[in-house]
């Protein structure tokens, strides 16, 4: 394949752009919207540190696991992709395989991250790797290309980490005390304190835990003890969100006096013996700790459905998040119900955000939420953008449609990247021209109203005003 410019009008101005109406929703309000970025993976020392990387592989490749599914798929050997090949020649492979990506979002992501930042406007293939290597590292040299020269020219307002509650946000202090303008803000992230099935890993956890508060955990009066005490220092760094990723909601809460003196003696045991009711465990403990989001006016968000390290083997020899993980067909709808319901029978349920991961349960999740709006905040249930194997144009698609259908579009709080990438952030503008793209064809068919200004306003909304107004930014 030679090194050839665009054709086709392949990622144009007006890329998924469809109609005049589209293009002018697109272009004239929404291209030069900020991004709210709630939910993602960055590392904050790499904000804080301002880090710049020495190539392209370092800054593109490493950490995603998109990318390196796709290669596997292609037969491409391990060294290549996480192993110990040079980051030139993996970058090399992972160029020889894009074209084999058609149809894949990656094809789409792959060359709206090369054009920007980098203004590469080339099929990324064998025989433009070596130049598109080299014009991209030389880019990465300069300040602009810097994680924070980064983050300032995508636009992004607030970036919303995914924090550990053992963290000590050294990271995000040093980023409050100097005067950069993005917003870097911890996301607390419970999941390992809930996790009593791994009773080696959860023990070790609480270890950890116990030395970090100086709680002595003994039971669940001191666990909560502990989990607070991070909550509290997490809110004293501008923490105002909560996350969390599940298999599904507990639907079980009943934390009997049996169950705390096991949990005592799990707590201090020194054998194998699983605890007996690890459902009763986290459903109690995920319930007291939603409370106290709720007292501090908190945004809580579950992540529903993944099927996660199904390789073993592949597990064993690159550890979790390495590209091994699917979509599961968990029971949703009635855990969903009791475990929300739960909370608002005591109106101690706060602003929710929930993600779905199988499609099939998309209608699920659109109609549960309007359940619990209550009237007392505008979209204070949301249903969550397409996440992880449903955030490309299908998934976006189908998600909005069900969000129209079964509930109000013109809350929803809009897309995030979910990504360990700093290069992702075109996700956004995947998301909004493909926004553009529905309302601009439905009024072009006489389906909405052909009134710019009017349908204009909801689209901002979506993109940027409602996130601004859900988290208090």
């Amino acid at each position: 394949m030679k090194m050839t410019d665009y054709q086709n009008h392949f990622l144009s101005a007006d890329f998924l752009l469809f109609s005049q109406t589209a293009k002018k929703l697109y272009h004239d309000h929404v291209v030069d919207l900020p991004i709210i970025d709630y939910h993602n993976h960055l590392p904050p020392a790499e904000i804080a540190d301002n880090k710049k990387f020495s190539n392209l592989t370092e800054i593109w490749l490493k950490g995603d696991h998109y990318k390196w599914r796709a290669m596997r798929t292609l037969g491409i050997d391990e060294k290549w992709i996480t192993g110990n090949g040079s980051d030139k020649e993996k970058f090399k492979t992972w160029a020889r395989c894009v074209p084999k990506t058609l149809r894949n979002p990656l094809f789409h992501w792959t060359h709206m991250e090369l054009k920007n930042p980098f203004g590469i406007n080339q099929y990324l293939n064998e025989d433009t790797a070596e130049a598109i290597y080299s014009h991209c590292n030389e880019q990465l040299r300069h300040d602009s290309f810097s994680t924070k020269g980064l983050l300032q020219h995508f636009k992004v307002e607030m970036v919303c980490t995914t924090d550990d509650p053992i963290d000590d946000l050294r990271h995000h202090k040093k980023l409050v005390a100097g005067s950069f303008g993005v917003k870097i803000l911890p996301g607390f992230r419970p999941d390992k304190a809930l996790n009593i099935a791994h009773k080696e890993r959860f023990l070790a956890y609480i270890q950890s835990l116990s030395h970090v508060t100086s709680v002595s955990i003994t039971g669940m009066d001191s666990l909560l003890e502990a989990l607070h005490n991070r909550i509290d220092y997490f809110e004293e760094a501008g923490c105002t969100i909560a996350d969390h990723g599940l298999v599904s909601l507990p639907a079980n809460f009943a934390f009997t006096k049996e169950l705390e003196k096991e949990l005592e003696w799990f707590l201090k045991s020194g054998n194998d013996k699983p605890f007996s009711q690890p459902e009763a465990f986290s459903g109690f403990l995920l319930k007291e700790l939603c409370k106290i989001y709720h007292q501090k006016k908190w945004v809580q968000q579950f992540h529903l459905g993944a099927l996660r390290n199904n390789n073993t083997r592949m597990f064993g020899l690159l550890g979790p998040d390495t590209g091994f993980d699917s979509i599961g067909d968990y029971t949703q709808a009635e855990r969903l119900s009791v475990f929300l319901n739960e909370l608002d029978k005591t109106n101690e349920l706060g602003k929710t955000v929930i993600y779905n991961l199988n499609p099939a349960d998309n209608e699920v999740f659109a109609s549960m939420v309007g359940n619990f709006n209550d009237g007392s905040i505008k979209g204070k249930i949301q249903f969550g953008s397409g996440w992880w194997f449903l955030d490309q144009k299908d998934g976006m698609e189908k998600q909005l449609n069900a969000l129209s259908n079964m509930g109000l579009i013109s809350t929803f709080i809009g897309m995030l990247t979910d990504s360990r990438s700093f290069l992702s952030f075109p996700r956004h503008e995947y998301f909004r021209r493909i926004l553009c793209n529905i309302f601009g064809e439905e009024m072009e068919n006489g389906i909405l109203p052909n009134d710019e200004k009017w349908i204009a306003g909801i689209i901002k909304g979506i993109c940027y005003d409602n996130a601004k107004e859900y988290f208090n930014l």
